[in-house]
């Protein structure tokens, strides 16, 4: 059966991109129209407006629309997207490129002709996604109605903005709703939910992205199920409370609320050292230019905030390192990089990105954020630990609970996104200390996992554990070659400066102790 989408949106964010995305691949072929308002507003509008938010904002909205006029002055990231690259799928070139899609750009999605378009058009089902309030005339014309994707949990926490006011309100949870809609506000009947859990380090961009992800999956399986008929619904309580946006003072003051408590000391030296680094970041970008090239290749292990450690990153602080990347760096993928005869000369920082281990968290939070600024990465995976509860070792010597690793399923749904995956070994063994014979059996069963359960013979690239200086030998590099790995990278730091020895890649290793001027230092290759 060919089932006829329409989508009501205000905006074609990459969320709202990815969501249409996610449902037109889980579908026998839709046809779709999606009807973007973009209103025009006239200058007594706006200057209205503005007068509104002053007055209830107060001197805080110059210091916001300033911040707005600098970032908006600022270099545009590339946002050049092909075939090949994580998350080109959701990107507005795959999408308009899709003979089952129209776009209608509206400015009033309740016009008459808005109406009369979507009534031609004859949809089975409507979706909501970053939708402005719709009304009846325009979300009944769908044959099985219009849901709306609401991230936060109804009937308690209807409005906006996401996970703002349970933050403010001390709560451990965060709900994610496709609800119905109906004549009233985040109202309707409940078809799917789910809920975020507001971990120890969370923060509210943190669990904001992590809605995004889990709403693109929510809002996919309901409208399966809804035009599939199985679809199970149920009424909201009588109670409930809907939520507006914050004021200017209301975000402060929660963030005063969750920032750490630091002395003035330590305010003044964190403060002189952004400064140091600000300054020793211009001198470097300056002096690019007489300088041998490089590529620098980052080494993550866990975006997560359940804690923080020299292993760990916080999923915003990703998220924030990520959009640096795309803005400011030339991003390379890993396969790239080892057949590069010499690092070439560029007018911004060469970077590579990779993964160590396999833990679940590279699947439910770095990869959404990869695909969300189309970077590309590689993740190296311990086969033996793959689907299993062994702690890592390095892990036990923490005292870290045990982080899940993913499972094969997770594993081959990465490679299929564009990811690259290679070997990490089986058992994340020193391949110093262990016997020749040990490591022989580690490296091939590790490629035959790797062959046997992503169905490629495609050359693999071998990341060894531990990735000291110390934990690779000579002696040992040779049995990687002889095993037929296309590749071997390390963990000790450093910048590949002038060419990438295929066989002893340098990585930089990312932790959450990274600012972001101290990240793009990183970048550039300096220590």
């Amino acid at each position: 059966m060919e089932y006829r989408i329409v989508v009501f949106t205000g905006s074609l964010s990459y969320a709202v991109r990815a969501g249409i995305a996610a449902i037109d691949e889980a579908l026998p072929r839709p046809s779709w129209m999606i009807v973007v308002e973009q209103p025009r507003k006239h200058v007594v509008t706006l200057m209205r407006n503005q007068w509104r938010n002053l007055r209830r904002n107060g001197w805080r909205w110059i210091a916001y629309q300033l911040r707005e006029l600098v970032a908006a002055a600022m270099p545009r990231a590339d946002s050049t997207a092909h075939s090949g690259q994580p998350g080109y799928s959701a990107s507005r070139i795959a999408l308009e490129a899709n003979g089952r899609m129209i776009f209608c750009l509206v400015q009033n999605l309740h016009a008459e002709s808005t109406i009369a378009k979507v009534r031609e058009f004859a949809p089975d089902l409507g979706l909501s996604i970053a939708a402005p309030i719709l009304r009846p005339a325009l979300f009944g014309i769908p044959r099985l109605g219009t849901l709306n994707l609401h991230k936060g949990k109804v009937p308690n926490y209807r409005g906006m903005p996401p996970a703002f006011w349970e933050f403010w309100n001390d709560e451990q949870y965060v709900g994610c709703t496709v609800h119905e809609v109906d004549a009233k506000l985040d109202t309707g009947r409940v078809v799917a939910e789910e809920t975020v859990v507001r971990d120890r380090y969370s923060t509210i961009k943190g669990v904001q992205l992590t809605l995004d992800s889990t709403g693109i999956a929510l809002m996919r399986d309901a409208a399966c199920a809804v035009l599939a008929g199985t679809a199970q619904r149920r009424a909201q309580g009588p109670d409930g409370k809907t939520f507006r946006k914050p004021t200017l003072g209301q975000v402060a003051a929660l963030k005063a609320r969750l920032a750490p408590r630091l002395t003035q000391r330590q305010r003044l030296m964190g403060l002189g050292k952004e400064v140091a680094l600000a300054g020793l970041n211009f001198v470097n970008v300056v002096t690019r230019a007489s300088r041998e090239p490089r590529v620098v290749v980052l080494l993550y292990h866990r975006v997560s905030d359940d804690s923080r450690d020299n292993l760990t990153v916080g999923i915003e602080q990703f998220d924030r390192q990520m959009a640096l990347l795309r803005q400011r760096c030339h991003v390379f993928a890993l396969s790239e990089i080892l057949v590069m005869p010499r690092v070439p000369r560029s007018n911004r920082p060469l970077v590579c990105v990779t993964f160590d281990d396999g833990y679940l968290d590279n699947y439910l939070h770095a990869a959404p954020i990869l695909e969300r600024h189309g970077i590309p990465a590689a993740f190296f995976v311990a086969t033996g630990m793959i689907g299993t509860d062994k702690p890592f070792p390095h892990d036990i010597r923490r005292g870290n609970a045990r982080p899940r690793t993913m499972d094969w399923d997770h594993v081959r749904s990465m490679r299929a996104r564009g990811f690259t995956i290679g070997s990490h070994s089986v058992n994340h063994i020193d391949c110093a200390k262990e016997s020749e014979g040990v490591v022989t059996r580690e490296l091939a069963q590790s490629m035959s996992d790797l062959r046997r359960e992503l169905a490629t013979n495609e050359p693999l690239i071998f990341a060894y554990p531990y990735g000291g200086r110390e934990h690779m030998t000579s002696a040992r590099l040779e049995l990687v070659k002889r095993a037929g790995y296309a590749g071997c990278l390390s963990a000790y730091g450093g910048a590949n400066i002038g060419s990438v020895d295929p066989f002893a890649v340098l990585r930089c290793g990312i932790h959450c102790g990274f600012s972001d001027r101290a990240f793009f230092r990183r970048c550039l290759g300096s220590p």
